[in-house]
């Protein structure tokens, strides 16, 4: 039974995880809006709610091309505050996709764990 609740899928459209996330969601009959943080931008207001529910540790994509060309000063003593400024500053550093079901945060693709949240499955 497909579900018709929209989320609220956040991420960059070009990035291939954002395609096998949206090609699952599809797959599954899961409605989502996207929002587009690259585009729109993102608040580090966002970014505080997302740590307060995620961890800001879960949301920061240290293994991205973005991480490895900021200065070592930026990655050094890094904190939830530095963190949260820099993910603002360079939304490419947000691991990808964030969905935002109203009740939980889900950060990154896991097929298993879609299936388990938006399926009701115990995969």
């Amino acid at each position: 039974m497909a579900n018709k609740t929209a989320y609220k899928i956040h991420g960059i459209k070009n990035c291939d995880t954002m395609k096998k996330a949206f090609a699952w969601l599809v797959d599954h009959g899961i409605a989502c809006d996207f929002v587009d943080y690259r585009k729109a931008g993102i608040s580090v207001d966002q970014l505080a709610d997302w740590s307060r529910r995620a961890g800001w540790q879960q949301l920061l994509n240290k293994r991205g091309t973005t991480w490895k060309r900021l200065a070592d000063e930026e990655r050094a003593d890094l904190d939830e505050a530095r963190a949260l400024t820099l993910m603002a500053a360079h939304p490419s550093l947000i691991k990808r996709p964030v969905i935002d079901s109203g009740d939980a945060l889900l950060v990154g693709f896991d097929p298993e764990r879609y299936a388990s949240r938006f399926l009701g499955t115990d995969r």
